[in-house]
């Protein structure tokens, strides 16, 4: 099993991490892909390595996608690959886990028509937009799709991806 987090510049530091060493806990290869390869520097200034560009994306060879928020999906979800490599994994039907700004990149790729989702405040109202059904909830599951709003949510979007995974090992 194999996960991909999309990101770049200024993402929300703990959306990002928190997901990339749980993940690596439970042995899960994974790999962070932005614009260009190399560092990338989060909001509160932690430094990640993003190991492969969008371009380089194949999501057949991938279990599930991870989009963290803070600046960084503002700064990616205009990216036409990652527009579709979010499109594929909602067409193979994978997991997709959204948090903060990170549902962004799948109101850009069209995906948030008619799915229950959660999202950081100053984005709710480009969800109901978009056609979403918004939900003010820590952590909203709409079949493949997981959402949480903020950091303070980390613990129930984590358990949701954590149940889901599992199941699919």
């Amino acid at each position: 099993m194999k996960a991909l987090i999309i990101s770049a510049e200024d993402f929300e530091d703990l959306e990002l991490l928190v997901p990339y060493y749980r993940l690596k806990e439970e042995n899960i290869e994974t790999d962070i892909a932005s614009i260009k390869k190399g560092s990338i520097t989060g909001k509160h200034k932690y430094e990640v390595i993003a190991n492969k560009e969008l371009k380089e994306i194949n999501p057949k060879d991938y279990a599930f996608l991870i989009l963290p928020g803070g600046k960084a999906p503002q700064k990616i979800r205009h990216e036409e690959k990652a527009q579709k490599i979010a499109q594929a994994f909602n067409n193979d039907n994978k997991l997709i886990a959204a948090i903060c700004h990170g549902p962004q990149i799948l109101i850009s790729a069209n995906l948030m028509k008619g799915k229950h989702a959660t999202s950081y405040k100053e984005i709710a109202k480009e969800l109901k937009d978009a056609e979403a059904l918004y939900e003010d909830k820590e952590v909203v599951v709409d079949g493949n799709l997981i959402t949480s709003r903020k950091p303070e949510d980390l613990p129930a979007f984590m358990r949701e991806i954590m149940k889901r995974i599992k199941i699919n090992k």
